[in-house]
């Protein structure tokens, strides 16, 4: 056998993967056309019939998109969570039911205001959140649940939905990694209340920075626009606040670049279905991996991560730190993942701050899958050729015969 590149040896792969992002002669040209408008700023009239404001044809294509008929532009997808929230009712001390395998985003934009995430465990053959232990999680202080739909996989909507209207409930969709996908063909951000998305500098869709907030419930989105633009309302004269807000506007430069990728969005997306499927064919012959389970009503699945899992059995055998560090050097860009984010100090001390009390919570199968097993490729190695994607299947076979 021969040795691992760590080792000495030569790696499996020395070319790069695609640079990210990916631009060209349009997103140059509709930001020279701002700069020669002077209208840099992030406040039009809202209700303008003219499209000459890129905000506004920004916020109506994106809402097109996703199949929404509201959307709402933010500075990012932080600030895009913690808006839906206030806009949806959630108060100060009020409970918001999250996952405990997501970014920190998600707990932390409750915890902004003073409400408190509660997390409830995933799935393990999905890493999404477990709809039955939401149920479980559910107290007289829960207002609101967040499910998230981790690396473009939505998560299980209908069953949500049901949870949260029995308990009365808001959902507020989490979908910062999921421009682009469905749910039995309905567009993520549409199902709940209102959606969020992410558009930071390493999203499918990228704008550096910023965030979306849509709904398809007017009054929501009358509330969130007056949270993002300091309390002013749609129609309403220049200085009247008839709310607290903030200034959460992002600018007429970020809309050009999104206008001019969401034109990519489409072939970037069937590149990454199609090299999925290649990884998925030759990974789901192994026993020493685990593919990710994908619900039939999964319409379409954004590919923002390709997440794989050394399969219980040898992750006792294999040390996942290990196995990056050899896959790094054979050249291809695996990553750890998340922490497990019920045992986040940062979390844990600002709810104690908040509540008064040490609760904590369990969550075995996020623990267990965040230490020991979850990998990552990110959206952009899967805009690699299909040689790219025999590479990677060959430098886990090889990395992991070195066990």
């Amino acid at each position: 056998m021969s040795k691992l590149a760590v080792d000495g040896g030569s790696p499996v792969r020395v070319e790069p993967f695609p640079a990210w992002p990916i631009y060209g002669e349009l997103e140059e040209r509709l930001l020279l056309e701002v700069v020669r408008s002077g209208k840099w700023g992030g406040v039009g009239a809202v209700h303008s019939s003219e499209f000459k404001e890129k905000l506004l044809q920004m916020e109506r294509t994106f809402a097109e998109l996703q199949q929404a008929d509201y959307a709402v532009s933010v500075v990012n997808g932080t600030v895009a969570i913690t808006v839906a929230l206030q806009a949806a009712g959630v108060k100060p001390g009020d409970e918001v039911i999250v996952p405990p395998y997501t970014f920190i985003a998600t707990a932390s934009a409750a915890l902004a205001f003073g409400a408190i995430p509660v997390f409830a465990d995933i799935e393990e053959d999905t890493l999404l959140i477990d709809p039955d232990k939401v149920e479980k999680a559910i107290t007289p202080r829960t207002k609101a649940i967040i499910p998230v739909h981790l690396a473009g996989a939505p998560a299980n909507m209908s069953r949500i939905k049901e949870i949260a209207a029995k308990y009365k409930l808001k959902v507020i969709e989490d979908s910062a990694q999921a421009v682009g996908a469905q749910w039995e063909g309905r567009g993520v951000g549409s199902i709940g209340d209102l959606g969020t998305f992410s558009l930071q500098a390493s999203k499918n869709l990228n704008a550096g920075e910023g965030g979306v907030i849509i709904t398809n419930d007017k009054a929501l989105w009358e509330e969130a626009w007056s949270i993002c633009n300091v309390g002013r309302v749609p129609k309403g004269a220049w200085y009247q606040h008839e709310r607290i807000g903030q200034n959460y506007r992002m600018t007429e430069f970020q809309a050009a670049i999104l206008l001019a990728q969401m034109t990519r969005l489409e072939e970037q997306m069937q590149l990454r279905e199609a090299n999925v499927k290649l990884l998925d064919a030759w990974l789901g012959e192994r026993d020493d991996i685990r593919l990710m389970k994908q619900d039939s009503r999964i319409t379409r699945h954004a590919n923002h991560l390709y997440m794989f899992r050394i399969s219980s059995e040898r992750s006792e055998q294999v040390d996942k730190n290990d196995f990056i560090t050899k896959m790094n050097a054979e050249g291809i860009p695996v990553s750890y993942g998340y922490l497990s984010l019920n045992r986040n100090e940062a979390i844990i001390k600002a709810t104690r701050a908040y509540t008064n009390d040490d609760r904590s919570y369990s969550c075995p199968v996020s623990e267990r899958l965040c230490d020991k097993e979850v990998i990552w490729l990110n959206q952009s190695v899967l805009l690699a050729d299909e040689s790219a994607m025999n590479d990677i299947a060959n430098a886990i076979g090889k990395v992991m015969a070195s066990y």
